[in-house]
This record gives C-alpha cells, sequence and structure tokens, in this order.
C-alpha cells in the first residue's frame, strides 16, 4: 500500500491508514510506532510538568495564538492564528493554520509562516492536529463545503519534510457526515494503536444529540473498508460543562483535555475556569478513569488549553491567556522527565 492521499478513491483511501500508521517509522527522529503484539512493552514513568514557559515572540503576537499541533519528530509546531498575514480575502478576525520549526529538540522556535491558500481558506481553520506518520494533518473549518457549520477536514502531503509548495500540504478534503453533522465538530486528533495500527478519531462536538451537554469529547474508530464508525460520546471523560480539544500520549494511556467542569481553577467571578485536565488508564482496551485537573502550576484562573503531547510524552504545548504574555491566547511550553521502568535499563 503506498503513502498517498487517494482523491479519486473518496474516504476510502483511509483504509490505507492502518496500514501506513502500524510499523511506521519516523526518520529525523528515530521515533517509531511499531506493531508489538507478543513483545515485552517498555513502561515508563514520568516526572512533574515544570513551570510554563511562553515561546516568545518569533511565535507569538498580540493576536490569538492557540490550539497547537506538534510533528512526530518534534521540530514543526501547527497552531491556528487570527494575526496578520492570512490568506487574501480572509474574513476579518478569521484564523488561519500557521506553522514554527526549529532545528533541534533543544533548539527555540524560529518564525511561524501560514500554511497558505492550498490548505487554508477564507473562513476560519482551526485545532490542527498532524497524523503519527506526518503525512496527514486533520483540522477544524467552518469553510463552504461541510455538513454543518464547523467541520473537521484532513490534508495529506507526500514528503513529511515540506509544509508549503511541492510534497507539501494538498487541498482538504471533508471528513464526511457521518464524523460531522449539523452542529459544530473541531479539535480533532487521530490515535493509533501502537500494537494493531487501529484509528481512532477522538474530537469534539458542541450539543450534538447523545452528549452530555455543551461540548463533549467523542470518538470514531476506521473501519476496514475506509468508512468512520458511528461517533460515540465518551462519557467517562465528559461532564455537563464544556469539554473540548483532547490531547494522548502516543502509548494511549494518558489523555488530556480542556475542560470547564467544576474543580477547575475558579476564575476572578468564583466559576470554572478552562483549565487542563488528565484522564489516565492501564490499557488501551480499558475505559478512562476519571480526570483529574494537572498539577505544578500549568493551570490558572485565566483560559489554559488546547493541549498537544510530545511523541515521547516529556514536552506539553498548550495556550493561555494569562498575564505576562504577547497579546491575547499566547502558546506555552512544559517540560517532564521520563525513565523508562520495565524492562530495567542496562547497568541500572
Amino acid at each position: 500500500m503506498h503513502n498517498q492521499f487517494h482523491k479519486s478513491l473518496g474516504w476510502t483511501f483511509l483504509a490505507s491508514l492502518s496500514v501506513l500508521f502500524a510499523g511506521c517509522t519516523m526518520a529525523p527522529s528515530g521515533l517509531s510506532v511499531s506493531n508489538s503484539v507478543g513483545k515485552v512493552h517498555v513502561r515508563y514513568e514520568y516526572g512533574p510538568w515544570s513551570t510554563p514557559e511562553n515561546l516568545g515572540s518569533a511565535v507569538n503576537t498580540a493576536a490569538n495564538d492557540q490550539h497547537p499541533g506538534i510533528s512526530p519528530d518534534g521540530l514543526s509546531l501547527y497552531f491556528h492564528s487570527n494575526r496578520a498575514g492570512n490568506v487574501s480575502g480572509s474574513k476579518a478576525g478569521t484564523t488561519d493554520i500557521w506553522v514554527t520549526h526549529r532545528e533541534m529538540l533543544t533548539s527555540a522556535f524560529g518564525q511561524a509562516v501560514n500554511l497558505g491558500p492550498n490548505l487554508n481558506s477564507i473562513a476560519n481553520d482551526l485545532a490542527p492536529n498532524v497524523s503519527t506518520d506526518g503525512h496527514y494533518l486533520a483540522f477544524g473549518s467552518d469553510r463552504d463545503g461541510g455538513c454543518g457549520g464547523n467541520d473537521i477536514w484532513i490534508s495529506h502531503r507526500a514528503d513529511t519534510s515540506v509544509d508549503v509548495g511541492e510534497g507539501g500540504w494538498e487541498p482538504p478534503t471533508n471528513l464526511g457526515c457521518t464524523i460531522n453533522s449539523a452542529v459544530p465538530e473541531d479539535g480533532p486528533f487521530l490515535f493509533t494503536d501502537p500494537d494493531t495500527g487501529k484509528i481512532t478519531l477522538y474530537f469534539t462536538a458542541q450539543n450534538r444529540p447523545g452528549g452530555l451537554g455543551d461540548w463533549d469529547v467523542w470518538m470514531s474508530g476506521l473501519n476496514p473498508n475506509g468508512d468512520w464508525s458511528e461517533p460515540v460520546d465518551v462519557a467517562e471523560l465528559n461532564s455537563a460543562g464544556r469539554d473540548t480539544r483532547t490531547a494522548f500520549r502516543y502509548d494511549g494511556l494518558e489523555m488530556y483535555i480542556t475542560t470547564m467542569r467544576p474543580g477547575s481553577v475558579p476564575d476572578s467571578n468564583g466559576a470554572p475556569s478552562l483549565d487542563l485536565w488528565v484522564a489516565t488508564r492501564n490499557k488501551r482496551q480499558s475505559a478512562w478513569g476519571a480526570p483529574v485537573n494537572v498539577e505544578g502550576g500549568i493551570n490558572t484562573s485565566f483560559g489554559d488549553g488546547a493541549p498537544v503531547l510530545s511523541a515521547d510524552g516529556t514536552e506539553m504545548f498548550f495556550y493561555s491567556n494569562k498575564p505576562g504574555g504577547l497579546g491575547g491566547n499566547d502558546l506555552y511550553v512544559s517540560q517532564r522527565t521520563r525513565t523508562r521502568v520495565f524492562p530495567p535499563a542496562e547497568n541500572q
């Protein structure tokens, strides 16, 4: 199965993703997602999150810069922004998807650039998420041609080192009206089970029938024939309040969500603010445990949301409008340590 975006086949091309994602290797960093059925699973222990750091003026502006997505090699950070420089003809205040790069994982990110009119539209383009193999970018948009007000779309690129131009991101396609509906859908996250290669799409939807209310987290599996299963509400993660933008650790045992439920840091009016919460599970086949508020100074009485984790789970990017930034919503990063606990590392 070759790595190509089969426009002529409609969404049946997605059947190839389960082959593309299983056992794929990300050459730039040596990170891999492999089939480990029958093998010993490596387990890690993670330390606490560090004090978040603003990504600075090369990335952030006086506008809203938010909802990051990180490439598998950790060198490209995608996000949406309503800054100056969006595609020609954009409606006032709309958002485009931008990208910033760094040379090494220890380097600072450089000046952000717009992904251009091949991917962005004159409408809102939001909340980018990059697939495990780096060839697909899923995002939300309220552009024409969808099933409702805001839909989930996906783009392919042939060359994972290119964003704009030959080999870069191609015109996106709507994910269809099984995933999308008449209500808003947004915040996609494509999770690939490293054991089986099975792909599950997590996304958020506002007041979709069958949910708990407001924005909820939903999930749908990719069937072998390329069709998506009927989405289901992930009830153990949701509340009666706002529950949005999910982020997985690549082993599928830790998930972060953005929520305004009781237990979040109170805002200036005493109501729950927008916070990051985390849920865990012991096995990928198990239900999620009850989410808990992320500790370590990540959350504030302001809006903190839309997290994404690096492939090894040691970096978390998110946005916040807390004081000390450059404008509205700014992008921040927090770090933590990772220690292998099983099987024991040599010479340990």
